[in-house]
């Protein structure tokens, strides 16, 4: 008990020394980074002691697991209602409801074509490296995982057809949805928004006195929402602390340098797919250096937390405040892409997993056909992937079923599956602010002003 008392001393002591660093002229991006660096350095020191699964670990990180986890759920809690609130507040300022179908349109469009080079990219991966399932050890841990997948996952996504998909999305429930019952609860939320929003400019026109009453009321609620996420987010650099003390201090060495070659060829693709977000942000006329330096504390924060859903506000916060995007085009990026079009979970590593298992079934992955259909299936199949950890693993058992191919892989991966989770995360994250830039510089609606300032705003004093 004693080493575990001294652990959760040193880890408080650190909280308060980021706690004091809020009173200085830190910026919020400065201190992330800095609870990042902290828990990173903390973590290996603990691992380093005590080895990644020894019982005074375990338990250390147990009660760490109350800062980190808890964070990650007040994000979790924040997220319907912002979502519903914003696109409400968004879509009832438009002129005219079409407005609202060209950004949908870009949007999702720039969102799925991203998913399609991510799958693509995913391909390449695999073959250039010579990915294959075979040879792969199966421990107590994946088999363990397997019968998981099999009794809980497989029977819920296994049979999903496209057209069952599509349907999932319109909201026969709002008030289930709002709180977050199924994996595209937060599209038929934004749907149900849309549509109140769509009403609410038809009162405009045809009450205006009511409809003056109701965009007041709809304001209202904006900002007490905004005043929540605000709240919420001054506690991002504790958050982050925990989360990263407990991935470097959990993760095991050994494994990852087993599947080293998964791990390095994951992290290239991250990295290409990156690189086609920067070219989409060039062709469009902006600075791709200058978006990602902007988008830095919502990329840290998305790679420490796994979770995409849990990163919307502070993604619709820098895309607002930092890149000068519309309130409107911001909502509906960040929440469409929290669960449609996520480039690295629902693109690249079903691919990657879609090639390796192939040729286990006598399948030759280098058939031109059978790459498109899988690019094609990687692509349908990514709308509606849960913006939460795990969001990989869902739409891997999508895809490897649709392409007849076991999903045994996807439990082998499960030691290296957090370390590849966090790059794929950033991704998914980096994908729909990319949309939402897109989006917006082509309807000529971005304020250059915020975009082209070499300042950025600072997040919590919105």
């Amino acid at each position: 008990m004693a080493p575990v008392l001294l652990n959760l001393v040193i880890f408080l002591a650190l909280l308060y020394g980021l706690f004091r660093l809020q009173g200085s002229d830190l910026s919020l991006s400065v201190r992330v980074f800095t609870g990042l660096i902290l828990g990173t350095l903390f973590g290996v020191l603990l691992q380093l002691i005590y080895g990644h699964d020894a019982p005074a670990l375990q338990s250390t990180i147990n009660w760490i697991n109350i800062v980190g986890n808890g964070y990650v759920q007040l994000l979790q809690m924040i997220v319907m209602p912002l979502v519903f609130v914003a696109i409400l507040n968004a879509v009832s300022k438009l002129h005219d409801a079409s407005s609202l179908g060209k950004i949908s349109t870009l949007t999702l469009g720039t969102l799925l074509l991203t998913t399609a080079i991510a799958a693509f990219v995913g391909v390449v991966m695999s073959l250039a490296f010579g990915l294959t399932a075979e040879g792969l050890a199966q421990g107590a841990a994946e088999t363990a995982r397997l019968s998981a997948l099999e009794s809980n996952y497989a029977p819920k996504v296994a049979d999903l057809t496209v057209p069952q998909l599509i349907l999932s999305f319109i909201p026969k429930n709002p008030f289930a949805d709002l709180t977050g019952a199924n994996p595209t609860s937060i599209i038929s939320v934004v749907i149900f928004a849309a549509f109140l929003g769509v009403a609410a400019i038809r009162l405009v026109k045809r009450d205006a006195e009511k409809g003056r009453s109701l965009l007041a009321l709809i304001d209202l609620l904006q900002g007490w929402i905004a005043q929540l996420v605000r709240l919420i987010m001054t506690l991002t650099p504790f958050g982050v602390m925990a989360l990263m003390t407990k991935m470097a201090a959990t993760s095991n060495a050994a494994d990852i340098l087993n599947l080293g070659k998964f791990v390095i060829a994951s992290y290239i693709g991250l990295a290409i797919m990156f690189g086609v977000h920067a070219i989409l942000l060039t062709l469009t006329g902006v600075n791709p250096l200058s978006f990602f330096r902007k988008a830095l504390p919502v990329l840290s924060f998305a790679f420490s937390s796994r979770s995409s859903a849990a990163s919307i506000p502070l993604n619709v916060e820098v895309q607002t405040r930092r890149l000068g995007i519309p309130q409107t085009i911001a909502s509906f990026s960040a929440s469409f892409g929290a669960t449609i079009g996520q480039n690295g979970c629902a693109g690249l590593y079903p691919a990657m997993l879609a090639v390796m298992v192939a040729p286990t079934v006598g399948i030759n992955p280098l058939d031109p056909t059978w790459i498109a259909t899988l690019i094609a299936i990687v692509t349908l199949s990514s709308a509606g992937v849960a913006g939460v950890g795990g969001g990989a693993t869902m739409a891997a058992l999508i895809v490897l079923p649709a392409m007849g191919l076991p999903v045994t892989l996807v439990a082998l991966l499960i030691s290296i599956e957090p370390l590849i989770d966090m790059g794929r995360t950033a991704l998914n994250v980096s994908g729909s602010m990319t949309a939402g830039t897109v989006t917006s510089q082509i309807l000529g609606q971005t304020d250059r002003a915020v975009l082209n300032s070499t300042e950025t705003a600072e997040l919590q004093n919105a």
